[in-house]
């Protein structure tokens, strides 16, 4: 899952380590606390928009600007999520495609389920869960 708060930390901490300024630094022109800042940075506290724009102007950076490369991240996010979902499927898509009918499924407790083909062909096709 593609967290929007982990990207805008990850472009705040980009943009603070570009001008070589310290988190102590950005938080006191910010007006917010060090560890305030630090959990906006690591993706785990939620900038409301005063506090985004607080460490906006202590960068001297404008909000429009990380808000675009936040959303150059996250369409990047996206495309790999999808591509990495588009490649796990790929390899299942012509053994399942072989099966014309299906005569009995049988799961096991790993997750490992059997398909079997017709009486016609014995070939059976295991799919595995990931």
């Amino acid at each position: 899952m593609i967290l929007l708060r982990r990207l805008l930390g990850d472009v705040l901490r980009r943009q603070r380590q570009r001008q070589g300024r310290t988190l102590r630094e950005v938080s006191s022109s910010a007006r917010v606390s060090l560890g305030y800042l630090s959990e906006v940075e690591r993706g785990q506290k939620e900038a409301s928009s005063e506090l985004l724009s607080a460490i906006c102007d202590a960068l001297d950076v404008p909000m429009s600007e990380v808000m675009r490369e936040v959303s150059d991240d996250l369409s990047l996010a996206e495309l790999s999520q999808s591509a990495a979902a588009e490649t796990a499927a790929a390899p299942m898509r012509p053994l399942l495609g072989a099966v014309t009918s299906v005569t009995s499924v049988t799961s096991t407790p790993d997750e490992r389920i059997t398909i079997k083909a017709p009486k016609k062909s014995a070939e059976a096709v295991d799919v595995v869960a990931a």
